[in-house]
């Protein structure tokens, strides 16, 4: 009897040194074996971890956008729970923290012995955006921050009426935010003080994101859940113009979604926005004229580096587009179904991750897949969840589990 259980803890040891990867094999059928399995490829290049550092423990399995921000010689990173933490880019130490969750109201045997949390996590889920000396984020509770830049001090905090769970924007000394009850709000950036609202309609069934808002020119961009787009003025909040990007069609709702849940791309005088209904558009700036539309699905932002733009669709396609006209230059499914993040150009290749933790590299001008670095053990709970930050031709990354970390990339 005590051979065979010891036979047992032995096949257990060798389950456990196994690896995950090789156990979830095990229960994944053939099509998640085949998403998992990478394309071969010799590293044309390679790309070093200097440094990793946690924050909290990061957003878990909850939906999110919070993403690091630089600035001011920092590097800015939160946790779902409420810390904030400023580090040093070249060494990855910590020049300061600051936490904004809420202490439970009570205190009792069961927080004694640890069985309960003494916090009530804050719920950040909006990116954090750096500007006029602070750094700007909001929660799922409503309520949007700003904190010193230098030590992390709360300068202000306003609450507001719904769920803020997309990256502010500013311009004008106005903080631009976006809510899920589709209402956008413009606050004093000094005082937190709500100088305008203005409100939308928003369908019945809706995706979990929202766009982020771009601010421009004088007027505050923001994608809606009904496929539209609109400009307001800063100053007022009055509305400029609305735009039709994707309009509903189907019988049910769940057929009719047409969100716009990216940021508007806004360049040389054109917004560019990207629908989950299936709608790229290039709208002009001033007038709300729709300069052409092109069929790519996405809930991932657009980016842009000179005439290319780079679009991550719903199944992890990666194309780019002349920006000028909309052509398509190229397009590559080498990795469909990862989860892929929006592409990060940097030097002549974008950079995209993955829910597994990688980190890959494609040329700009033909879509070549080039190179790729694993940093998340191809684990799911270490995956790359939102797209790595540019620092100067380095690239910050920010995993699921909160480690983020500082990737220098080779020439």
């Amino acid at each position: 009897m005590n051979k065979v259980l010891k036979k047992a803890g032995f096949i257990l040891i060798v389950i456990s040194l196994s690896g995950c990867t090789t156990i979830s094999n095990w229960f994944a059928d053939d099509e998640e074996i085949e998403i998992r399995t990478l394309p071969e490829l010799t590293n044309q290049f390679e790309s070093e971890v200097v440094w990793s550092e946690n924050v909290g423990d990061g957003v878990d399995d909850y939906f999110s956008r919070l993403m690091p921000a630089v600035g001011y010689n920092k590097i800015f990173a939160a946790s779902r729970e409420g810390v904030i933490v400023a580090f040093d880019p070249e060494t990855g130490d910590e020049i300061w923290e600051q936490e904004v969750s809420r202490k439970s109201r009570e205190s009792n045997l069961f927080n004694l012995y640890g069985l309960f949390p003494d916090t009530i996590s804050a719920k950040v889920s909006g990116g954090l955006l750096v500007a006029y000396n602070a750094i700007y984020f909001g929660t799922e509770d409503g309520v949007v921050y700003s904190l010193n830049h230098e030590d992390g001090s709360i300068n202000w905090q306003t609450k507001v009426p719904s769920e803020v769970i997309a990256q502010p924007a500013a311009d004008s000394g106005i903080i631009v935010v976006n809510t899920v009850a589709g209402t956008l709000i413009g606050l004093d950036s000094q005082s937190g003080e709500i100088k305008w609202q203005n409100e939308s309609d928003v369908p019945p069934l809706t995706l979990r994101g929202i766009s982020s808002p771009a601010a421009a020119a004088g007027g505050a961009i923001v994608g809606l859940a009904n496929g539209r787009v609109r400009v307001n003025i800063l100053d007022s909040g009055l509305t400029a113009w609305e735009a039709v990007v994707a309009k509903p069609t189907g019988a049910t709702d769940l057929e009719r979604i047409v969100d716009i849940d990216t940021k508007p791309l806004v360049f040389g005088g054109t917004v560019f926005v990207i629908s989950y209904g299936g709608t790229l558009s290039a709208i002009e700036l001033r007038s709300g004229n729709v300069i052409w539309n092109r069929e790519y699905a996405s809930f991932r932002n657009v980016s842009i580096a000179g005439n290319r733009l780079f679009v991550t669709d719903t199944n992890s396609n990666i194309y780019a587009i002349d920006r000028r006209n909309g052509v398509e230059l190229w397009s590559n499914g080498q990795l469909r179904k990862r989860n892929l993040t929006t592409a990060t150009p940097i030097g002549e290749y974008i950079a995209i991750g993955d829910k597994f933790g990688f980190l890959h590299y494609f040329t700009q001008d033909e879509g070549k897949y080039v190179s790729r670095i694993d940093i998340g053990d191809d684990d799911e709970d270490e995956g790359i969840y939102v797209e790595p930050v540019l620092l100067e031709n380095n690239l910050i990354v920010q995993r699921r589990d909160g480690e983020v970390s500082f990737i220098k990339v080779g020439n």
